[in-house]
């Protein structure tokens, strides 16, 4: 029997909704969870970004929540703000399927409008711990009668220091909860709290690492601090990327790295963790809105952020782990496109660059910048590569539309040039 979301146990209200949404068929995610999470059992998945995870754990929680109880039924956990909004609006889609009422509990947002909102009958919580324990030492959220538990990035919490967080949230709960762990990593810390927290769970592990990184062609070039940003130039010069993202280590070097780009006319802004919520937002919804078509950003961008038509990923800064590696480049080559990813490496960045190849089971592809004429330029330049696979119409249809000049320095490659 051919395996869909009515076979694997989804109602035909959130079926039709998902097929609205160009959704037809199940991912191998969806296919291991869903029916394991619709029969009530505790899961530890381990998929990468792209994969289909959310709807793998959000169809499920939608089709268990009861609307006439006006209490708090499912949590979703994330490490940061912009999954926490990526979630909520995947989960805001289907909740018209039933009514189901949604809370966005973030950092940034009006503390006051979010009480507001609990007091007239949450099913669904969507957090960061940060603001979550905002609430529960305000007494504002309870989550006594919480029948689904999902932790999202389970090893990005672990990145950025917030399982104890997590651990006083998971412990407001009642231990007969669902629980559902989603990690593209499994640390033994990760592991371990599993181990405490959940009660005979199947584990799900689809593919490998490198089936997400096969469909993502991976490239370094080597260069050095100082001629690092003309290596970059030089490099979306040759490679036209149709939208890109380029990862900084720091707050500040993103920040000098958007103005040195802006300079030089290229349509691009930035996202670090010290800008408001509000600008956050904004920068995300042009880049979606392709207003934007590069954008400058820490880790912070990393997790989560699904957007079509990002056809490269650069690593101005090489990643510090293997693992901030993979999700970085994740951000390309989704949902079976293909993608580019070019990792900047200098003389000092040589042994984390053997850590990352180790952590990945491959060895990258190395190239150098050679100066010529002024410029710099890839040695053994191939062919151009092409924009994602997917998002070509999209594409055809902007190339016919005016440039509004209050976005764009030029058109979509800046400096003038077109797409």
């Amino acid at each position: 029997m051919k395996t869909n979301f009515l076979t694997l146990g989804i109602d035909k209200n959130l079926d039709h909704i998902l097929k609205q949404n160009g959704i037809m068929k199940p991912t191998p995610i969806q296919v291991e969870t869903i029916p394991a999470l619709l029969a009530g059992k505790d899961v530890i998945a381990q998929a990468q970004t792209g994969t289909g995870k959310t709807l793998a754990f959000m169809l499920p929680i939608m089709e268990n929540i009861d609307v006439d109880k006006s209490f708090v039924q499912g949590l979703i956990i994330t490490p940061t703000r912009e999954l926490a909004i990526q979630i909520t609006a995947e989960a805001k889609k289907l909740a018209s399927a039933k009514g189901i009422n949604i809370l966005a509990a973030y950092g940034g947002q009006d503390v006051e409008k979010q009480i507001k909102k609990l007091k007239n009958g949450i099913h669904l919580v969507i957090g960061t711990p940060g603001r979550l324990l905002d609430h529960l030492r305000r007494k504002t959220i309870h989550f006594g009668n919480l029948q689904m538990l999902v932790l999202d990035e389970a090893d990005q919490m672990l990145h950025m220091g917030f399982l104890k967080e997590v651990e006083t949230i998971i412990d407001q709960t009642k231990k007969t909860r669902q629980t559902m762990f989603f990690s593209a990593t499994m640390p033994k810390e990760i592991r371990n709290l599993a181990s405490k927290y959940m009660k005979e769970a199947i584990q799900v592990q689809v593919k490998t690492q490198n089936i997400t990184l096969n469909e993502i062609k991976q490239l370094v070039i080597e260069t050095t601090d100082r001629g690092k940003q003309d290596a970059l130039c030089s490099v979306i010069e040759e490679k036209k990327p149709f939208m890109a993202i380029i990862f900084c280590r720091t707050k500040r070097r993103v920040s000098t790295l958007n103005e040195a780009l802006r300079g030089r006319g290229y349509n691009c802004d930035e996202l670090h963790g010290d800008m408001s919520q509000a600008k956050r937002e904004k920068v995300m919804k042009d880049f979606r809105n392709l207003k934007i078509q590069f954008l400058v950003a820490t880790d912070v961008a990393a997790r989560g952020l699904d957007i079509e038509g990002i056809t490269h990923v650069f690593n101005y800064d090489i990643a510090q782990d293997a693992e901030s590696y993979i999700h970085r480049i994740g951000r390309t080559g989704r949902a079976g496109g293909t993608g580019i990813a070019i990792t900047f490496v200098t003389p000092k960045d040589k042994d984390t660059l053997h850590e990352i190849e180790k952590g990945i089971k491959m060895s990258l592809e190395k190239r150098k910048m050679q100066k010529e004429e002024g410029k710099h330029k890839v040695m053994d330049r191939k062919s151009k590569d092409t924009p994602h696979k997917n998002f070509k119409k999209k594409e055809n249809a902007r190339k016919k539309e005016p440039i509004n000049p209050k976005h764009s320095r030029g058109k979509r490659t800046g400096k003038g040039k077109n797409y």
